[in-house]
């Protein structure tokens, strides 16, 4: 790239802004939205817990502040709002980073940005659908005739809140990984290399996020494992190519820019077989 093509480190940073500009609007909006029906969002959010609960005969939750419900509502019209917002927001975050990459890649961009939706909204469900239910149900077995279970909301939807987002971000691993492996940051014999030591960043990683039983850890700690594996077959498929194959890629990227053909003579050729052709 010359340096006139380059963007100066001003235009990066008002890309930037303008950028988070756009996302945060699009989370205002979805915040929006979602205040209207916050009542039916949190009755929604706390269903795997209500079920856990009912199961013991005690499905009630509490606030212990006057204020808490009213924020606690607040901050459910946010979460709602930030996942609503999730198509806009990995749209932005992928279009910032794609001037780095060559014309041919870019192409690439928008199925990235629709996958990184669909991930997210899977590792999501599955914290909702899978953790949720068999985490509670291990939490509440503690309690017995003389201890009972009196959550509150305040402190469920900080719980409920990181473990969704969280496990809808971790879920994006097979894209970040096959996307160094298409920048040639890492490659298939790295990855399978290093698998032993992601695997232990994983429960690590697990154990710092979830609360602290096993059950939960190895929830998560497995998909990670299984979406690894996933990612060294994208980066086998997507990854950078050799040299010899980057440079046919690259030759034939400037045949479609009406570049010189590496298959047109040259004048030099011409004048070559001119010289070497015998005497009429």
């Amino acid at each position: 790239m010359s340096e006139e093509n380059k963007s100066p480190f001003t235009e990066h940073l008002g890309e930037l802004r303008d950028r988070l500009v756009r996302s945060f609007i699009a989370v205002g909006i979805g915040f929006a939205c979602a205040y209207f029906f916050k009542e039916k969002l949190f009755e929604i959010l706390i269903a795997p817990l209500v079920t856990a609960m009912g199961e013991s005969g005690n499905a009630r939750m509490i606030f212990t502040g006057l204020p808490e419900a009213f924020f606690t509502y607040l901050k459910v019209s946010f979460l709602g709002g930030i996942i609503a917002a999730s198509p806009v927001l990995f749209y932005e975050f992928w279009m910032f980073i794609s001037p780095g990459l060559y014309r041919t890649e870019k192409k690439y961009m928008m199925p990235i940005v629709i996958l990184s939706v669909f991930f997210f909204l899977v590792g999501s469900s599955f914290g909702y659908f899978i953790v949720f239910p068999y985490g509670f149900a291990f939490f509440l077995g503690f309690a017995n005739d003389t201890i009972q279970a009196m959550p509150s909301m305040k402190e469920y939807l900080g719980f409920a809140s990181k473990m969704l987002l969280a496990f809808g971000l971790v879920f994006e691993l097979p894209l970040v990984l096959t996307f160094m492996a298409r920048m040639g940051l890492v490659t298939v014999d790295f990855l399978k290399k290093n698998r032993k030591y992601a695997t232990l960043i994983f429960f690590v990683g697990a154990a710092l996020i979830t609360p602290p039983d096993v059950v939960t850890q190895i929830m998560m700690a497995i998909p990670l494992m299984v979406l690894y594996e996933i990612s060294i077959i994208g980066a086998r498929v997507f990854g950078k190519k050799s040299k010899t194959e980057g440079e046919d890629e690259e030759e034939e990227s400037m045949d479609d820019d009406g570049e010189v053909d590496s298959d047109t003579d040259t004048p030099e050729d011409n004048t070559s077989d001119k010289n070497a052709s015998p005497k009429g």
